[in-house]
């Protein structure tokens, strides 16, 4: 059985993108189109990493990563912060919200790919 992971994005192009990357790698996918409409859909099935931007409306990455950790649910659910901040003091933020790793957008399909697989459990 495939591993799905969740795409929270406001970027239809770069939701695309990654989708046609995971889905070539052989994960299902799921989309959000920022925190909010992420974190409704998070419940409607198993995902098993979630791959993040940070600047969106309604509710902005940090904000989602804080949000999807308070769940005991999901305290363990692994998400990548994908991203073209790049700054020390926002990858730490990323980082004490609960974002296990960091790639700077525009991305490289494999390094995408590694952060995945390296995250993501068999």
């Amino acid at each position: 059985m495939a591993k799905t992971v969740m795409i929270v994005d406001d970027s239809i192009s770069i939701r695309q993108v990654v989708g046609l990357t995971l889905r070539g790698a052989g994960y299902d996918v799921v989309e959000g189109s920022n925190g909010k409409d992420a974190l409704a859909k998070l419940g409607q099935q198993k995902v098993h990493l979630v791959v993040s931007d940070v600047n969106m409306p309604e509710m902005n990455g940090i904000e989602f990563v804080k949000a999807v950790k308070a769940q005991p649910e999901y305290r363990f659910l692994p998400i990548i912060m994908l991203t073209t901040e790049s700054g020390d003091e926002k990858k730490r933020e990323g980082q004490a919200a609960g974002a296990r790793a960091w790639v700077v957008k525009p991305f490289k399909p494999d390094v995408l790919l590694n952060a995945v697989q390296k995250l993501i459990l068999p």
